[in-house]
């Protein structure tokens, strides 16, 4: 199976949950340069950093990669985008969607964003948080990707020329066979990108299944919980555990958190509640000089080596409203995301080898400086965050978290998993 991610932490979520379904998954990271460079495993998963990126560069991007995938001989490709559907009106969801569904030839797909564990459902083509609409959701209030409409229908056909329709959750509720007579229908008036409704993990079964002959399918990492079992029936799939033997570097310990989510905002401050030792960046202090990576790290190297640190941006919508307000927003975001980056290179020579990182934009900054172009998936320590094993250069276990993922302890108990 060949899978392209639109960031670093939706990546792992997608990794972990094929692997949970018995796949041997590996994640690189950045277009493959051609498919000998691709491992050998039931599942690729390719991460890119393109959610925010220019629309060109995305799709140029997830098309390249999908050409190495489909060179090394994926029988389906997955484009994975966040549960939350992070995309502007402008965003790149629709158009690399399009692109890639001309790429594989066929005249229709879904796109189904669907994930229970994290209380993200999909009812008549809107997707809800917990009990809220997405749009009266504290993703509303997001720096980069505000959402401000909840009906998927509406939002995905504002970015493509392709005609987008629904699959109900009356054709869903009922089981595979029907949800695939209601793909046959939609298809047939015309729909070329049908969004699926789905409130259960029973639904996302039931829609792997009905999915199982589509050469593409979009839509978050709940959607491929019934995929591995497609592969299993052709009799493609081994019966082991592809991570048992997940073994993590020893070293220091370290979170950076750059999300400014509610949900990472919580952890912090359960983290600093715990007594785990904090450093709050200010972005307007790095601006004008008075703050450095060089200050940031000289803290971390004063801290306990037996016990884990936090290093975190995170600030609350008023807050960051006034940063962006000063420095633009696309430049707010830049200097902190490769403050970070930077940081955890600095980290990396003090012996940290266990390291957490909130936030997509965040986890791609801190990859890249890092220079780590393929993961290991080891166990999940909340619902689609696993840690993860650097393969080759740096001996470094990471759990890259998507800002919205985790309970609020997430911060505290990813340690207990670690070998």
């Amino acid at each position: 199976m060949g899978c392209i991610a639109d960031d670093f932490t939706g990546g792992t979520d997608l990794a972990v949950t094929l692997a949970r379904g018995g796949m041997r998954t590996v994640q690189v990271i950045g277009v493959p340069e051609d498919a000998a460079a691709l491992p050998d495993a039931d599942a690729v998963v390719v991460a890119l950093k393109s959610r925010t990126s220019a629309k060109s560069d995305a799709i140029t991007q997830s098309m390249n990669s999908a050409n190495a995938l489909l060179d090394a001989g994926a029988r389906q490709l997955f484009f994975k985008y966040c549960s939350t559907f992070d995309s502007t009106d402008a965003g790149n969801i629709g158009p690399v969607a399009e692109a890639l569904l001309l790429r594989v030839g066929n005249a229709f797909t879904i796109a189904c964003p669907a994930f229970p564990a994290n209380a993200r459902t999909v009812y008549q083509g809107h997707l809800f948080v917990g009990d809220q609409l997405l749009s009266e959701s504290p993703l509303k209030d997001h720096p980069l990707t505000p959402m401000l409409d909840a009906n998927l229908v509406r939002v995905l056909q504002r970015q493509t020329r392709l005609p987008i329709g629904l699959v109900p959750y009356t054709d869903v509720d009922h089981g595979p066979h029907a949800i695939t007579r209601a793909f046959e229908r939609v298809r047939a008036e015309g729909t070329r990108i049908g969004i699926v409704d789905a409130l259960t993990e029973r639904h996302l079964r039931d829609i792997g299944a009905a999915a199982a002959d589509l050469p593409l399918i979009t839509g978050g990492s709940g959607m491929a919980l019934g995929l591995p079992d497609n592969f299993r029936r052709q009799g493609l799939l081994t019966t082991t555990d592809p991570v048992a033997d997940f073994q993590a570097p020893k070293g220091r310990a370290a979170i950076l958190a750059g999300s400014c989510s509610a949900t990472t905002r919580a952890q912090i401050a359960a983290a600093r509640t715990s007594g785990i030792p904090a450093f709050e960046v200010d972005p307007l202090a790095l601006a004008d000089g008075s703050l450095s990576v060089t200050h940031i790290a000289g803290w971390a190297a004063t801290q306990d080596t037996a016990a884990p640190f936090l290093i975190y941006s995170s600030a609350a919508p008023d807050v960051i409203e006034r940063v962006q307000a000063e420095l633009g927003r696309d430049a707010a975001g830049a200097l902190v995301e490769q403050t970070l980056a930077n940081v955890a290179q600095a980290l990396a020579t003090q012996g940290v080898a266990r390291l957490i990182v909130a936030g997509g934009e965040t986890s791609g900054a801190v990859v890249g400086t890092l220079g780590i172009h393929a993961l290991e998936i080891g166990p999940e320590i909340d619902p689609g965050v696993p840690w993860t094993r650097a393969r080759g250069g740096l001996p470094l276990a990471l759990a890259l978290k998507s800002g919205n993922f985790g309970a609020p302890d997430f911060f505290i108990k990813a340690w207990e998993l670690l070998p």
